[in-house]
């Protein structure tokens, strides 16, 4: 009989102690309130329904120019052109990072709806077809996003140049898309003060939990110093710090705009 009080005892000791261990460790795990709505409601604008999708077009390398002249003899008459509710945003080569890259950002006003109104027309743009029919002869690959704007950043708006983009990618861990945004509506002020920053974007459809930020910079120089200053900003270094966690992996291009950017 003894033996088996004593096997309790023991036990009993080490439930006491695991239980004070969990209680311990808990003091530490940061806990993750189970959200109420999905992150393209909490992160989003409120106040406008713009869709956008990205495209990166990786080409042919002797098929380059080519590409670049057709896509801009096509695309500007999609633009200009009231019937279809979409509009182009900004179109790159890529300068550093890909190589032989087209990178292609179209906004839709309107939300989904506007993006299915302009696809079931563009089926029957006989001009247009013929265009995917020329321009799939010069690519490699090609991918695409459905992205939404967070609401903390400005609108994209065109700029006169000239001006090099700098398209940064970053894919999330799975279930930090709120944590992230929370950070960088905080941090956002630190990198305006030469109006460098362009938009922000998170991915709706596609690769998910992948944001995009796009900033311009006069050349690679003035990128460096900017930079730079906000490391000299008092909360930057935080903003660094409580995001890098987040990150599974990160990716920069060096782009240059195309003639018929927006953004140039």
């Amino acid at each position: 009989m003894a033996p088996r009080l004593c096997s309790i005892s023991a036990a009993a000791r080490f439930y006491s102690k695991d239980n004070e261990g969990s209680w311990f460790r808990s003091l530490f795990v940061h806990k993750v309130d189970p959200r109420k709505d999905a992150h393209s409601t909490l992160l989003s604008k409120k106040e406008t329904s713009n869709l956008y999708k990205i495209q990166f077009h990786n080409v042919k390398p002797e098929c380059l120019d080519a590409y670049n002249s057709l896509t801009e003899a096509v695309l500007p008459k999609l633009h200009l052109d009231e019937d279809y509710p979409c509009s182009l945003v900004g179109n790159w080569n890529t300068w550093y990072g890909e190589q032989d890259q087209a990178v292609h950002l179209w906004r839709f006003s309107g939300g989904y709806p506007a993006l299915m109104d302009c696809m079931n027309k563009l089926k029957n743009n006989k001009e247009y077809l013929e265009f995917r029919k020329e321009r799939s002869q010069m690519l490699l690959s090609r991918r695409n996003q459905l992205l939404l704007e967070f609401s903390f950043w400005n609108e994209p708006q065109p700029r006169a140049g000239p001006n090099i983009y700098e398209l940064r990618t970053y894919k999330l861990k799975p279930g930090t898309m709120i944590e992230w945004g929370n950070n960088w509506a905080r941090a956002i002020k630190y990198r305006q003060e030469n109006q460098e920053a362009v938009g922000g974007f998170f991915s709706q459809i596609g690769e998910l939990y992948v944001v995009h930020h796009l900033w311009a910079y006069k050349d690679l120089q003035s990128r460096e110093e900017t930079r730079n200053a906000a490391w000299r900003k008092r909360g930057w270094d935080e903003n660094v710090y409580y995001t890098v966690p987040l990150v599974r992996h990160m990716e920069s291009r060096i782009m240059i705009p195309l003639k018929i950017s927006p953004l140039q």
